[in-house]
C-alpha cells in the first residue's frame, strides 16, 4: 500500500512526530511511504521518500498556515513529476483540508470552549498561541467531516471529539502512543547518586522533575512554582528541576522562581536530547497541566520507575491509581502543594514502591501493541481509494 503521511516535523523530540517516527520504521517493510514535512529525521532514507514542504517553523500559526498553502502544492508536484497516485493520506489532525486518516493529538475547539480562559496566556505569545489554537479550531470540522478515520491517543480526546463533532464517533479509533520500556529503564551503571550529587541534591532531599518542550502555562508550572513555595517553606527537603524548552520560554518563569525565592529549590535546564537521566535522579514526575491529550511524558517517567503526580488528564485516567502508582492532586496552587506534601511525607520505600507499581502498570503501552494497531487500521478496507 502507499502511504502518504503529511506531518509538520517527524523527528525525535517531537511528541506527534516520534510516534510517527515509531510507525515508519515498524511498518516501511509492508507500506510504501511518503512523507511531507517542514523537517524529518528518515528511519530508513532507502525505503521512506521524504518530500520537504518548506515552511517556517515558528511560529506555530505560521506554520500551520503555510503547510496548510505549501504541502498540497507539494504533494501535486510529486504526483505530477511520479505519476504515483496513493492507497491512503495521512494527516496530523487538520494540517490540510484531505486526507483518508487523521491522525489526531488535541481537540482545539474543546481547548478553547473549556480550558483557554483559565491557563492566563498574555502578551504576544498568548496571542501567538491563541491564533494557533482558533485557526485549528476553524479547520477541524471541515476536516472531520471528510476523513474516513480518526485515530486518537486517549479514550478522553475521543469522547471530546465524539462531542464536538457530531460525526465524529463512528470514524473514531484509540490507539495508545508507545513508549520505549526497555530504553527507559535506568541501566546498572547509571550513578544515581553521583548525578544529584552533581546538580546539588542532597540524598535526603525529595526531587520532582517536569518535563516539557513549552506551553508552560498549559503545562501548569505556575501550579508548580506556587506549591513549590507553600510546600517547601514547610519541609526543606522539597526541590524541583524543569527540563526543556528555550531560553526566552522560561525567562519568565526563572524571573518568578526569583522573586519567589525560590532558587535555592527549583533547577531550570533547557531541552535536552537525551532528558531520561534527569528521570532516573528524581524522585517524581509532576504534571499539574490543564489540558493534554495523552501526556507521553507521563508514562515515559513510569517506564523509568517514577511515581506520576498529576491532576486529572486525558490519557492518564486510563493509567493512574491515585495511592499505588501515584497521586491525583487538585489542579490548583492548594491542591499540587498537597500532593507534593503528602508524597513527600512518605518513607523511602513506599515512594520507591510507587515507582515500581507505575513500571509495571506501563507495561501494556509498548511498541508493539501500537505498531499491530496502525497495521489494522491500514487494512481497513474503507480507507483504500477507490
Amino acid at each position: 500500500m502507499r502511504i502518504a503521511m503529511f506531518d509538520y516535523i517527524v523527528t525525535a523530540d517531537n511528541a506527534i512526530g516520534k510516534c510517527d517516527l515509531a510507525i515508519l520504521a515498524a511498518l516501511c517493510n509492508e507500506h510504501e511511504f511518503t512523507v511531507f514535512s517542514a523537517r524529518f529525521d528518515n528511519p530508513r532514507p532507502e525505503q521512506i521518500r521524504w518530500v520537504r514542504v518548506p515552511a517556517p517553523q515558528r511560529p506555530l500559526v505560521l506554520l500551520f498556515v503555510a503547510f496548510h498553502l505549501l504541502a498540497p502544492l507539494c504533494y501535486a508536484w510529486h504526483y505530477f513529476w511520479y505519476r504515483m497516485r496513493f492507497d491512503v493520506v495521512q494527516i496530523i489532525e487538520s494540517n490540510i483540508l484531505f486526507g483518508d486518516i487523521s491522525y489526531s493529538h488535541f481537540c482545539h475547539r474543546a481547548f478553547l470552549d473549556q480550558h483557554w480562559k483559565g491557563i492566563g496566556a498574555h502578551g504576544w505569545r498568548g496571542m501567538v498561541r491563541w491564533l494557533d489554537h482558533r485557526f485549528h479550531s476553524l479547520v477541524e470540522p471541515w476536516v472531520y467531516r471528510r476523513v474516513k478515520r480518526i485515530v486518537a491517543p486517549s479514550q478522553g480526546l475521543c469522547r471530546e471529539l465524539t462531542s464536538a463533532f457530531a460525526l465524529a464517533g463512528e470514524k473514531m479509533r484509540v490507539l495508545a502512543n508507545p513508549v520505549d520500556l526497555d530504553g527507559l529503564r535506568a541501566p546498572a551503571e547509571f550513578d544515581r547518586r553521583a548525578f544529584r550529587e552533581n546538580l546539588g541534591w542532597a540524598p535526603e532531599d525529595v526531587v520532582f522533575a517536569f518535563v516539557a518542550l513549552g506551553h508552560y502555562e498549559r503545562k501548569g508550572l505556575a501550579l508548580l512554582l506556587g506549591a513549590l513555595r507553600i510546600a517547601g517553606a514547610k519541609d526543606s527537603r522539597l526541590k524541583a528541576i524543569v527540563v526543556g524548552g528555550s531560553g526566552s520560554g522560561i525567562a519568565p518563569y526563572r524571573e518568578c522562581a526569583a522573586k519567589s525565592g525560590l532558587n535555592g529549590r527549583l533547577k531550570f535546564v533547557e531541552t535536552q536530547k537525551d532528558v531520561r537521566p534527569y528521570l532516573w535522579a528524581a524522585d517524581a514526575l509532576t504534571l499539574p497541566s490543564y489540558y493534554e491529550v495523552f501526556p507521553l511524558v507521563a508514562l515515559e517517567a513510569a517506564a523509568a520507575g517514577l511515581p506520576l503526580l498529576v491532576t486529572p488528564l486525558n490519557g492518564v485516567e486510563e493509567f493512574l491509581r491515585d495511592g499505588e502508582n501515584g497521586l491525583l492532586m487538585q489542579r490548583n496552587v492548594p491542591g499540587v502543594s498537597d500532593g507534593i506534601a503528602r508524597f513527600a511525607g512518605m518513607s523511602v520505600e513506599a515512594r520507591r514502591s510507587m515507582g515500581r507499581r507505575a513500571q509495571m502498570d506501563v507495561k501494556r503501552y509498548g511498541l508493539a501493541e501500537f505498531v499491530s494497531g496502525w497495521s489494522r487500521v491500514y487494512s481497513e478496507g474503507s480507507l483504500r481509494a477507490g
